[in-house]
């Protein structure tokens, strides 16, 4: 079996897996995220390679790659971190967790979507410093979101269960946009398939779930934000680039829209400062599917993927590109 290297800090079943494989497994363990040059020589060293999404593999750092290096298992459902046309150039197998962060997320999203909507971290802020003094009916007021309607952009598993929340939960009238209809989604839930702009116009929360593409990066940008109605929040736990933060922005600081919710940023861990002044954002750091579930499953998986390439198998979550 293997050489192993986790770029990162996981839980501990991952080396467990690979150990109890016969694999030789070393760890990241100074809580930090690996440098290029470390990498470097982690990929000149090392049989296998469990990556986090923070390294960015690109085909510059694969040419130090040795011939012995056999797989890349992104610890992530995405895999935008990694040149995987250029891995596979190389003979280098590039796998995912598929299909593990649904429910994680989809929460995430509606707790960012209520936060939001309530203005918690505001009205939180206005007891804590001493503000409240007694009852006042009108003291943050927001429309409710029962019955109102969410705009799901990217219809694939975390899409689906935010719209099954939305509809169970919330009895909110569905739209959504996506590259394919779901018969079954819209039976389920009532929901509409219609264009981008048309779903900007009506909804009163956009949420996007999509992944980052040549085609989806920077989907929403100044032109698309000016046409959400102005007390319509906006939610992105998918990935930062898929939005334009500097148009973002402007559109928080001048209310083009009421507010937003965002655990992903264009330029990670970067955050713009001009962002974190405002009062109408909730930020959370990278931590959408961060349930131990969720975490324990994709561990295991990784693992497993690693452990499959070099039996000869193929791995469940291998990625494929043409």
């Amino acid at each position: 079996m293997p050489k192993v290297y986790i770029t990162g800090t996981i839980p501990d079943l991952a080396a467990k897996i690979l150990k109890k494989a016969g694999a030789t497994v070393r760890v990241n363990e100074n809580g930090k995220p690996i440098s290029r040059d470390e990498l470097k020589k982690v990929f000149a060293e090392y049989d296998a390679v469990l990556s986090s999404v923070v390294d960015k593999i690109d085909d510059d750092l694969l040419s130090s790659a040795s011939s012995s290096l056999k797989i890349i298992a992104n610890y992530a459902v995405g895999f935008d971190n990694i040149d995987v046309l250029a891995a596979k150039r190389r003979g280098i197998v590039v796998t995912n967790t598929p299909g593990v962060a649904g429910e994680a997320v989809a929460e995430h999203a509606f707790a960012l979507i209520l936060a939001c909507k309530k203005r918690l971290l505001e009205a939180d802020k206005y007891v804590r410093t001493g503000k409240f003094k007694s009852f006042e009916a009108m003291l943050y007021v927001s429309p409710q979101l029962w019955g109102s309607t969410i705009g799901i952009v990217g219809l694939g598993r975390i899409g689906t269960y935010v719209g099954h929340m939305a509809y169970s939960g919330f009895k909110m009238n569905i739209i959504y946009h996506d590259i394919d209809r779901s018969q079954d989604f819209e039976m389920l839930t009532e929901a509409k398939l219609t264009t981008l702009v048309d779903l900007l116009r009506r909804s009163d929360v956009v949420t996007l779930h999509v992944p980052l593409t040549p085609a989806t990066r920077h989907l929403i940008g100044r032109r698309e934000l000016r046409m959400m109605k102005e007390d319509a929040i906006f939610i992105n736990t998918s990935r930062g680039a898929v939005v334009d933060e500097e148009a973002l922005t402007l559109a928080l600081r001048e209310k083009w829209i009421a507010g937003a919710g965002l655990d992903v940023y264009e330029h990670e861990p970067i955050v713009p400062h001009a962002l974190t002044t405002l009062g109408n954002v909730i930020l959370t750091p990278h931590i959408a599917s961060a349930t131990s579930e969720c975490r324990d499953v994709m561990a295991k998986i990784a693992a497993q993927n690693i452990i499959d390439v070099f039996d000869g198998k193929t791995p469940f979550g291998l990625v494929n590109v043409s």
